[in-house]
């Protein structure tokens, strides 16, 4: 009989993997009718290409595509009512979302593991493979490799507290879709500028790589930015969740991303001038982010017909965005707390008449 003193449960991988993967069906299961039926399918097509691990230069076949996704939704409307699962490691129950705690666990494993809240309160979960872990000031960078369990979303950068988690995999993915989408009609924008700066024409493997690798950075900042906002706006979190399914809740989250890239993302960018992930980084703007800052809009078309390729004029116009993307989040609070339950007119309003 082995000696208990010094026994320790081994860790049973596969079946974390299946725990974790079923959260993400519950999660999917409550939230997947949040999306548009064009993303829904969209989202999808490159599930199941993950999950049954096709390569993005492969042809998916709709027949096989069509009997995975009624295979999904039936499963679904089985689990739709079920509590999320407590993970097992190593003899211990875990909660799912005690991150940092099964974090901690997992360390000698080689992997990592998020559990959080994204977009409309939606649960996220993925376990992967853990590529590297390092330590920026006071924050936990993990980043990971190969998943072996997500959801139908699966966000390429999270944060929480001082932990950042940037997804290779999912990063990867992103890249994938965006470039694919722009194939479909090629226009003459930020997207095509980007994919110029690659061969995707000859390998696309080996370009995707190398654009992963390129814009892993600019997520980190991206993150970091967020989470000294955060910092500087107490309360915003539970003010999101309030004015979920609005308008405010589109514009509120907007004006964040841009006082985030403010202080993090877009000084690093115009430092080092790096071309490719400047015109990615556009690229990737959403509609109502260029509505509000359409004056950075402006410069970064004045640079792409620039001769000399001078950044001075993005470099210009963020002098101030840090200060105004922060008085106004700031402002947004302000009309929230004094009204929380009438406050979305409000904020539309105020946001509407604030653009940069």
């Amino acid at each position: 009989m082995p000696s208990l003193i010094n026994y320790v449960p081994r860790m049973d991988i596969q079946q974390l993997s299946k725990t974790v993967q079923l959260n993400c069906h519950i999660s999917d299961a409550r939230h997947a009718g949040n999306y548009t039926m064009c993303i829904y399918l969209l989202k999808m097509r490159e599930f199941y290409r993950w999950e049954q691990q096709h390569s993005f230069s492969e042809n998916l076949s709709r027949e096989n595509i069509g009997n995975w996704l009624s295979e999904r939704e039936t499963l679904w409307e089985q689990l739709e009512n079920d509590n999320y699962h407590s993970l097992a490691i190593s003899s211990k129950q875990y909660d799912p979302f005690d991150s940092k705690n099964i974090n901690h666990s997992l360390a000698a494993k080689k992997l990592v593991y998020s559990g959080g809240y994204g977009i409309k309160n939606k649960p996220h979960f993925f376990l992967a493979e853990l590529e590297s872990h390092q330590q920026f000031n006071d924050y936990n960078i993990y980043i990971s490799g190969k998943e072996y369990a997500r959801d139908l979303t699966a966000p390429p950068a999270m944060s929480h507290e001082r932990t950042i988690f940037i997804r290779r995999e999912s990063f990867k993915r992103l890249l994938w879709e965006r470039t694919d989408e722009w194939r479909w009609n090629k226009p003459e924008n930020a997207m095509a500028r980007a994919i110029r700066c690659y061969d995707f024409d000859n390998n696309l493997e080996t370009a995707l790589g190398k654009m992963t690798d390129n814009e892993l950075n600019t997520a980190v900042l991206h993150e970091i930015g967020e989470i000294q906002a955060g910092e500087n706006l107490p309360g915003w979190q539970q003010m999101m969740s309030d004015i979920s399914f609005t308008q405010a809740e589109i514009m509120a989250r907007a004006v964040r991303d841009h006082y985030a890239d403010a202080l993090k993302t877009l000084p690093a960018l115009i430092e080092n001038n790096n071309q490719a992930s400047i015109h990615f980084y556009f690229a990737n703007l959403t509609s109502m982010r260029k509505l509000l800052f359409p004056s950075l809009m402006k410069a970064y078309e004045d640079w792409c017909v620039s001769k000399t390729r001078n950044i001075t004029p993005v470099a210009h116009v963020l002098t101030r965005a840090d200060q105004h993307w922060q008085q106004l989040a700031r402002e947004i609070l302000n009309i929230y707390q004094k009204n929380t339950i009438n406050c979305s007119s409000k904020i539309e309003s105020l946001v509407n008449n604030q653009h940069l």
